[in-house]
């Protein structure tokens, strides 16, 4: 039987079902997946929010003068106390970013980031994602491997996808033979968020006006891994699949019966294809 301290907060009927021995992890699942979403909701319902760019250069000042060389602990400490910990949209967030970008030097700056990330904040990621987008044209590899060390250790989805679609999407999207090599590197990763952020990043190009002589290989790149079996994987290898299918149907189309009677891939990819196909 479910435990007492659960079975208390489940609807009556969930409680019923649960006594029957092949339905008791579906009543478990939905009571965690409830909870969850009533947590999330009313954390978001209560925490203070930032929505307008004349708020954010009022505060800016008092989060940038805290910052020094020599120990940039209270700068850290105020950047969370006056923005992490509000709702802020990422458009916001990220112009954040370009300002600590301004003004802390180059050469100092991945020690920001990585006290920024050690924080563990959502809104934290899109500031170090748009910081290492402002890196590429200076450091384009280096970038890139910040970026998958930042996505390895973030260790959440959210983070993958905050920040590969700041860096491996945006790298993909301005510069797509350079990056090409680094994408085709991290498909191969052991690690499965890098393995995700290839997905994420060919999603936000192809969004974004990825020119067309591209997109037949990065789209191949995708198949070579829809044999995946790891969830969070295919969630990001699919969202690519679909954006090609949604912003590129003539493509798909053209290949369609190929794809269909293709065994060796998957059934999974083939119907998020079919759902891009759909949104067209």
């Amino acid at each position: 039987m479910l435990g007492e301290e659960i079975k208390g907060y489940l609807p009556a009927k969930i409680q019923i079902l649960s006594k029957v021995s092949h339905i008791k992890l579906i009543a478990v699942r939905y009571f965690f997946k409830s909870a969850v979403r009533r947590r999330v909701a009313k954390i978001l319902t209560t925490m203070e929010q930032i929505t307008k760019k004349s708020e954010i250069r009022a505060l800016l000042p008092s989060v940038l003068e805290k910052y020094s060389i020599i120990n940039h602990r209270a700068f850290i400490k105020k950047l969370d106390e006056v923005f992490l910990t509000k709702k802020i949209k990422f458009p916001l967030l990220e112009f954040i970013g370009i300002e600590i970008a301004k003004a802390v030097p180059y050469e100092k700056q991945v020690e920001v980031m990585d006290d920024i990330m050690l924080l563990d904040r959502e809104g934290g990621n899109a500031v170090v994602g748009i910081i290492c987008q402002l890196r590429l044209e200076t450091d384009y590899e280096a970038t890139f491997l910040l970026a998958k060390k930042y996505i390895i250790k973030g260790d959440k989805w959210y983070v993958c996808d905050i920040i590969g679609e700041r860096v491996l999407g945006y790298g993909l999207l301005t510069n797509p033979n350079k990056a090409w090599p680094v994408l085709n590197n991290f498909a191969k990763h052991e690690n499965k968020w890098v393995v995700r952020s290839v997905g994420v990043g060919i999603h936000y190009a192809v969004k974004k006006g990825l020119p067309f002589e591209h997109i037949e290989r990065c789209f191949r790149l995708l198949i070579s891994l829809s044999k995946t079996t790891d969830f969070h994987t295919k969630k990001g290898i699919g969202w690519a699949a679909k954006t090609v299918a949604t912003f590129h149907p003539d493509f798909i189309l053209n290949r369609l019966e190929e794809i269909q009677n293709n065994s060796q891939i998957r059934q999974w990819f083939k119907t998020k294809l079919k759902i891009g196909l759909g949104n067209t």
